[in-house]
């Protein structure tokens, strides 16, 4: 695989590497970072091939959007692929330091998923970008809010898209179920998948993955470490953002010693397993150090035979009607 190819979204003319870069971390998720060390981050990803980068207002309440601006503001505008979100503005409010944003601001999220505010988010993302223009606009979990996004969000993006203001029209969550249903609607270009499909959770596949290669849309999967457990599975690890339970890290810790036996890191095989299912474009890693970058870009750079993913298969890991490289 050449992580640093470049493939369509759907039908539309945005391209995206095989390997693109997710920016939460750089927003201080768990732990602060620092504007230094996150435009250092992308730097570095730039430099290995990544032309593909993610980002939402969540994200470090702007932190992300204005760190991954200072980073991509001198570079040509045409040459990367750059995504935000929509459905969560920022407003003025207290940081609260228990949770997973470890940079304070002035700043908290709201939900709001009306055309207004979808297109006022889009503006204030620009603002704080410092760019004149994103790629794609993804809705932001909107778990608890599909009327809304249906009669609001939905149209405005669509217009947005006709009027050349944006280039492809998303929706990226932590289910299937729900971008499913989207996908149906016709109106989608592009989803982004975060944890179900993976290594350890190919629920994806049931529903989202197939409806979206007939349909002609395109698939960016994140979460492909689940948080973390795919990528050390190590006591502690976390799987979903939570502690990840004995029989999951059993599962994963099984993984890893099929890969060992091939000379391979199952971060590598967690990191290209998704991309080989044809609606999948890309997969997102998040990154918060240049060493991390340099890491992922290597991952995916990685040989991995075919008897490694017949192991897995062997040994009840990988169901064995789940697509491999």
């Amino acid at each position: 695989m050449d992580p640093f190819a470049r493939v369509p979204l759907g039908s539309t003319d945005v391209t995206v590497t095989r390997l693109g870069m997710g920016l939460a971390p750089i927003g201080g998720l768990y732990a602060a970072v620092g504007d230094v060390e996150a435009v250092t981050a992308i730097d570095e990803a730039w430099r290995q091939g990544v032309r593909l980068f993610d980002t939402a207002p969540l994200y470090g309440a702007g932190l992300s959007e204005r760190r991954a601006g200072a980073a991509l503001r001198g570079r040509d505008r045409g040459d990367y692929t750059l995504a935000t979100k929509v459905g969560r503005r920022l407003v003025a409010g207290s940081h609260d330091p228990s949770g997973m944003w470890a940079e304070p601001t002035r700043t908290v999220t709201a939900w709001d998923f009306s055309a207004e505010g979808v297109r006022a988010s889009h503006a204030e993302s620009l603002e704080r970008l410092g760019l004149d223009r994103v790629d794609v606009l993804h809705l932001h979990d909107p778990d608890e809010h599909y009327a809304e996004v249906v009669a609001g969000a939905l149209p405005a993006l669509a217009a947005m898209r006709r009027e050349g203001t944006i280039g492809a029209v998303s929706a990226g969550m932590n289910q299937s179920a729900m971008l499913t249903e989207f996908a149906r609607t016709g109106q989608f270009d592009c989803f982004l998948l975060a944890g179900r499909y993976s290594l350890l959770d190919q629920s994806g596949l049931a529903d989202l993955l197939p409806e979206c290669e007939r349909r002609g849309i395109s698939v960016i999967v994140g979460g492909v470490y689940n948080s973390g457990v795919l990528a050390a599975p190590v006591p502690g690890a976390t799987f979903d953002y939570r502690p990840a339970s004995s029989r999951v890290l059993a599962r994963a810790q099984a993984m890893a010693r099929i890969c060992s036996r091939h000379g391979v890191p199952l971060r590598a095989a967690a990191l290209q397993f998704p991309l080989a299912h044809p609606a999948v474009a890309s997969v997102l890693i998040g990154m918060r150090s240049p060493a991390e970058a340099a890491d992922a870009a290597a991952m995916a750079a990685v040989e991995i035979p075919d008897k490694l993913w017949r192991d897995l298969v062997g040994a009840w890991l990988l169901d064995p009607e789940v697509p491999v490289p």
